[in-house]
């Protein structure tokens, strides 16, 4: 393979992948029965409940990730390190950075969501490894990208709306317009753009070179636009 242009080293640091998780406050290893209730309410004691809660979990998941990607990209000790701070632990590594975070859902705080974000990807190169790849199959099914300029959400609105009718791509939003949802022709994905960052929202989790893939088809249809809104937009 031949070495990854400046453009794209920069495009992937810039790009944060993330899949998430969910299960009952009442499953975790941590929860007792006889002595504890399930959390009604959001707040920094529920919070800190969670985190001891949830600590077996997290630091079973976190071990598991350091090991794996040890010897999966044939790391040594100084190469990464594992720091667990209930409810979030953080994998850093010379090549990316793993984040394992435990919420409360605020809709229903008898549950929880487990995040998981990767980030800080060294380049495209990593992407394309196939061990980098069978470590974090299956794990994500968003993909952001941080506008480093930002974007007016009606700008976007307009100019998708004023493409040809039949045109690849379509837009949809709500009347106070805080962001809007594109459709591309050929990508199985939702496009959502708030104006600050860009996410790719998949009906399924995958690996990293797949969303990365996809996400590029999608950058390269808004860089053949003559709309500059578009065009500018990645």
């Amino acid at each position: 393979m031949g070495k990854t242009p400046d453009r794209e080293k920069k495009f992937v640091s810039q790009v944060s992948l993330l899949g998430h998780g969910t299960g009952a406050v009442r499953n975790l290893a941590g929860f007792r029965k006889p002595h504890h209730t399930v959390p009604d309410a959001v707040n920094a004691v529920t919070t800190a409940f969670l985190g001891k809660l949830c600590a077996t979990e997290l630091a079973s998941e976190g071990e598991d990730f350091y090991q794996r990607a040890k010897e999966a990209l044939g790391y040594k000790r100084a190469d990464l390190a594992l720091d667990i701070t209930s409810p979030t632990a953080v994998l850093t590594a010379k090549d990316f950075t793993l984040e394992i975070a435990y919420a409360l859902e605020r809709e229903d705080p008898s549950g929880y969501r487990v995040s998981r974000t990767l980030h800080s990807l060294r380049s495209g190169e990593l992407v394309e490894l196939e061990e980098f790849d069978r470590l974090f199959a299956g794990t994500f099914s968003t993909i952001v990208f941080a506008l480093a300029k930002g974007v007016k959400v009606e700008a976007v609105i307009d100019a998708v709306e004023a493409r040809p009718a039949g045109d690849a791509m379509t837009v949809s939003y709500p009347s106070d317009c805080r962001q809007c949802t594109l459709a591309v022709e050929g990508v199985a994905a939702e496009v959502v753009c708030d104006g600050a960052t860009l996410e790719m929202r998949f009906p399924r989790a995958g690996s990293p070179r797949e969303m990365v893939t996809a996400f590029l088809a999608v950058r390269a249809a808004f860089a053949l636009t003559k709309d500059r809104v578009l065009a500018g937009l990645l």
